[in-house]
C-alpha cells in the first residue's frame, strides 16, 4: 500500500467548499489542489466530512482477563471502524492494570494490533479495592506512559485516598478520573431512581450518589490544584456542580457517553438487560440537560463508555447481568442523531467534543490537531447524509450488546487514517 493518500474533494469540518488533501509519510502534505503521482492512492470524498480522528477516553478492551468479551485487537478494529485514532483502555481487567507489567501488556497489545492508539489507563488504587494507592509512578514512567488513572467500575469513594491521588497527580502531571458513585446509596441498585423504577420493582439508583461525589471531588481538586476528570455524567445535577466548579477556576473535565445523550429509562419498561448500565439511563430531562451542557462545554467531550459483555452476562435476569453497552462504533452515529440533527452542534463541534478535547485532557500530542498542512494525518472521513441500521452480529467486537440493535441512525464512517496509514475503508479493516 502506497505511504501517499489523496482524499479528493472533502469537506473540512463541513465547511466551505471541497478540497483535495494529499497524506504523505504521516503528515498533512498539501491542502488544496496537489499533483498526483503514480503512487498515491486517491480517495474519493465526494463532499464528505473530513475531521481529526475520534479519541475515546474511556474503552473497555476487557484484556487480560475477559478475552470472551473482547481483546484489545477486537476491539482495536471496533475503534478504527468508528473513526477512532487512539483510545484508553480502563483498568478493570484481570489482573488489574494497577503496576507496570500490566499496562505495558496492554500498551504492547495496542501496538500489535496497529490499528488505533491504545493508551492503558492505571488503576489509582490497587486491586480496585480504594484502600492502598496504586503504582501511579511507575505506571506514569513505564513504556506505556501512563497519563490518566481510574478505578471506573468502582469509585473512590475514601475521600482521604482520594486527596492523595490528587496531590500525587500533580507532581506526576497526570489526570484521576472518576467513577462518581457512592456507594453506600446505591446499594442493590439497578436502575435510575424515580416513579418507573418503583413501579417496575426495581432498587433505585439515586442521582445524588453521583452529584455528591463529584461535588466532593470538585473541592478536593481545587485545593490540591489538581487535575480531575469526571467519567460517564449522567444526570443534570452532575452537569450544574460541574459548572459551578468551573465558574470557580477548578481544573476539572467531564465526559458523558452517547448512550446518555440518547436512552432514557423508559427503555426500563422492556426488562432487557442489554439497557442495564452504570450509572443507569435516566430521565429524558438529564438526557436534555446532558446534550446543552455539551453543546455549551460544561462538559468536555464524549466518550463511549464501550463495555462487551460476552452473551451469558447480558442473556439472563436483569439483577444478575453486567452492566454496560457497546460504544465504539456507534458513536459518531449517536452524536450525529442527538447533536447535529438538533442544531446543538456543527461539524466542527463534533471535532471539538470527539476529538480536540479528549486528546488535550489526555495530553496527546498528536491527536486531535488542526486540518493544517504538516499537522499529523491522523484522520476520518464521515458521510453525514448516509444512514445506517444497527446489527450486533455484525459489529467487529466480540461481543454484540449493542442497545440500539435494528435502531436507523445516521453518519457513516468511510474511512479512517491513522498516521496516513489507512486502518478502515468502508466497513471494513484496512
Amino acid at each position: 500500500m502506497s505511504d501517499r493518500v489523496l482524499i479528493k474533494g472533502a469537506r473540512l469540518y463541513g465547511e466551505g467548499e471541497p478540497v483535495d488533501v494529499l497524506v504523505s509519510n504521516g503528515i498533512i502534505a498539501e491542502i488544496g489542489s496537489p499533483a498526483v503521482s503514480g503512487d498515491t492512492e486517491v480517495v474519493e470524498a465526494g463532499g464528505q466530512v473530513l475531521l481529526p480522528g475520534f479519541v475515546d477516553l474511556h474503552t473497555h478492551l476487557r484484556e487480560p482477563g475477559r478475552e470472551d468479551a473482547e481483546t484489545v485487537e477486537s476491539g482495536s478494529a471496533a475503534a478504527a471502524l468508528g473513526g477512532y485514532t487512539a483510545v484508553f483502555a480502563m483498568a478493570n481487567t484481570d489482573p488489574v492494570a494497577d503496576n507496570s507489567v500490566v499496562v505495558e501488556h496492554v500498551w504492547r497489545r495496542g501496538r500489535e494490533a496497529g490499528l488505533v492508539d491504545v493508551h492503558p489507563v492505571g488503576a489509582v488504587t490497587v486491586g480496585l479495592k480504594g484502600e492502598q494507592l496504586a503504582e501511579l509512578g511507575t505506571m506514569a514512567k513505564s513504556a506505556a506512559n501512563v497519563r490518566i488513572f481510574s478505578d471506573d467500575g468502582h469509585c473512590v469513594d475514601d475521600p482521604l485516598i482520594m486527596r492523595r491521588a490528587l496531590e500525587y497527580s500533580t507532581a506526576l502531571g497526570v489526570v484521576i478520573a472518576q467513577h462518581a458513585e457512592e456507594p453506600r446509596l446505591t446499594v442493590g441498585a439497578q436502575a435510575n431512581e424515580g416513579e418507573r423504577a418503583s413501579r417496575l420493582g426495581y432498587a433505585g439508583w439515586p442521582a445524588s450518589a453521583e452529584e455528591s461525589i463529584v461535588a466532593r471531588d470538585c473541592l478536593l481538586a481545587q485545593h490540591a490544584g489538581a487535575r480531575l476528570h469526571v467519567c460517564h455524567v449522567s444526570t443534570a445535577g452532575t452537569a450544574d456542580v460541574l459548572s459551578w466548579a468551573k465558574d470557580r477556576g477548578t481544573r476539572v473535565s467531564a465526559e458523558v457517553t452517547p448512550h446518555h445523550l440518547l436512552l432514557t429509562d423508559d427503555r426500563l419498561e422492556t426488562y432487557d438487560p442489554v439497557n442495564k448500565v452504570n450509572p443507569p439511563l435516566r430521565t429524558g430531562g438529564d438526557a436534555a440537560r446532558l446534550r446543552a451542557a455539551l453543546a455549551e462545554g460544561v462538559i468536555d467531550c464524549v466518550a463511549t463508555d464501550h463495555a462487551p459483555h460476552p452473551v451469558q452476562d447480558k442473556d439472563c435476569e436483569w439483577a444478575v447481568a453486567k452492566p454496560g453497552m457497546l460504544g465504539l462504533q456507534t458513536a459518531l452515529s449517536v452524536v450525529a442523531e442527538t447533536m447535529v440533527r438538533t442544531g446543538l452542534l456543527d461539524w466542527r463541534g463534533v471535532a471539538r467534543v470527539m476529538s480536540e478535547r479528549p486528546a488535550e485532557i489526555a495530553g496527546l500530542p498528536d491527536h486531535g490537531r488542526p486540518l493544517e498542512t504538516g499537522e499529523p494525518a491522523n484522520l476520518v472521513l464521515v458521510d453525514p447524509d448516509a444512514e445506517w441500521t444497527v446489527r450486533g452480529a455484525e459489529l467487529a467486537s466480540i461481543a454484540a450488546n449493542t442497545p440500539y440493535e435494528g435502531m436507523r441512525l445516521p453518519g457513516v464512517v468511510t474511512l479512517t487514517l491513522l498516521r496516513g496509514r489507512i486502518t478502515a475503508r468502508e466497513g471494513k479493516i484496512g
